[in-house]
This record gives C-alpha cells, sequence and structure tokens, in this order.
C-alpha cells in the first residue's frame, strides 16, 4: 500500500513541477508579447532610451498622454507650445498642448505628463493660450 502511496505522491509532484514550468512559460510569452505590442504602438518606453528633450520635438511626431493613448499628431512648434494636426483631433480642430507638459520626447513620438482626459479636457485653442501653463 505505501508503495502505491509513494508512486501517486511522485505523480502528484512531478504534475506539478510541469504546471509550474508551464504557467512560467505562458507569463513570459505573454510578458514578450505585451512589450512587442507597447513597442510598436509606442506605448509605455517614457522611462527608456534616449530623451530628446522638446527641441527634439518634429512634424508629424505621435503624441501620447501619460495614460498611452495616442492624443494627436504634432503639426509643428508654436512658441511654447506643441499644435496637433487637426487632421487627427476628434472635432477637426487644431489644438495646442503647453511644452510643460512634455514628459519626454523620442525619435518618433512625445509622451507628455497628463492623461488623456487631462490633455484634452486642458488643451488650447492657440498657442498664446498656453503662455501661462
Amino acid at each position: 500500500m505505501s508503495n502505491l502511496k509513494d508512486k501517486a505522491a511522485e505523480a502528484g509532484h512531478a504534475v506539478a513541477d510541469a504546471a509550474k514550468h508551464v504557467g512560467h512559460k505562458i507569463a513570459e510569452g505573454a510578458s514578450e508579447a505585451a512589450a512587442f505590442v507597447k513597442q510598436k504602438a509606442g506605448i509605455g518606453c517614457a522611462d527608456k532610451g534616449e530623451n530628446l528633450g522638446v527641441s527634439g520635438i518634429k512634424e508629424h511626431m505621435g503624441v501620447y498622454a501619460s495614460c498611452g493613448k495616442k492624443v494627436g499628431v504634432v503639426d509643428h512648434l508654436e512658441a511654447n507650445a506643441i499644435k496637433l494636426t487637426r487632421n487627427d483631433s476628434p472635432d477637426g480642430q487644431h489644438h495646442f498642448v503647453p511644452t510643460a507638459w512634455v514628459g519626454r520626447v523620442h525619435e518618433d513620438h512625445v509622451h507628455l505628463t497628463k492623461n488623456s482626459s487631462e490633455t484634452e479636457s486642458g488643451w488650447k485653442t492657440s498657442a498664446a493660450a498656453c503662455a501661462n501653463c
């Protein structure tokens, strides 16, 4: 009887070890997939890579809120503001974002320090309106 009990215990340990190994492999794959999606979407990399600063902002760069949502595309810099293209605007109008809201600038996108809700409720209608931000 104890021989059968020992074999059952060994089998149980083997199954637990296999399940643990498979669980780790699934977690690794999910993490790699999430990192791939974030990299391709330009999300979640605000603390990685070189920060080019505001002077690195160029036309056609994507502008992302701190939450990862794309809030616009750079038309150009105007005074202390980023003018966003109206083609990518939810209301078809140009919007201005103060450069003070810029957290990091990468070679092809801008990360803001405000989330999308704060950005969209706080963006301005002119560069002059950003002077006091």
